[in-house]
């Protein structure tokens, strides 16, 4: 059981920092002015061995904070085949939440990028059978520039 234990967690483990440095390559890109149809394709690409067509989703978000506060989904691109939706707004033109504690909210007039991403996680081994627990279906990463 142990070596099962180790691994499906050091797969889960590898799956999670993959997530974490293409969500942060995505946001860097789209905050450097390239489209969100081209961070969404340059997301897909750099998360090789992980095929996110399949089994992954990509969500790129523009947030803007108008003149008087506001938070505005102003574009938003997503791509996959595990479809998600977005914790910080489904709809251009809607209201977009951002989390209080895990983002400094941008400056008036200015735009947020988030990338999330997501990937189906099926482990390899009957761990969770012979543990009687429930493994997470789904890993996912979240980035703001």
């Amino acid at each position: 059981m142990m070596v099962f234990g180790l691994v499906d967690f050091g797969r889960a483990i590898l799956i999670r920092q993959i997530l974490a440095g293409v969500s942060r390559e995505g946001a860097n890109l789209a905050s450097r002015g390239e489209s969100l149809a081209t961070t969404i394709t340059a997301v897909n690409a750099s998360a090789n061995p992980l095929n996110m067509t399949a089994n992954g989703y990509v969500i790129v978000t523009a947030v803007r904070r108008a003149a008087n506060g506001t938070l505005t989904v102003t574009g938003q691109q997503k791509a996959g085949g595990v479809v998600k939706t977005s914790s910080v707004g489904n709809a251009v033109g809607g209201a977009a939440t951002l989390p209080a504690t895990a983002v400094e909210v941008p400056p008036r007039n200015r735009t947020l990028y988030v990338v999330e991403v997501f990937h189906r996680y099926t482990p390899v081994t009957p761990i969770g059978m012979l543990l009687g627990a429930a493994l997470p279906t789904t890993l996912r990463d979240v980035a703001y520039f």
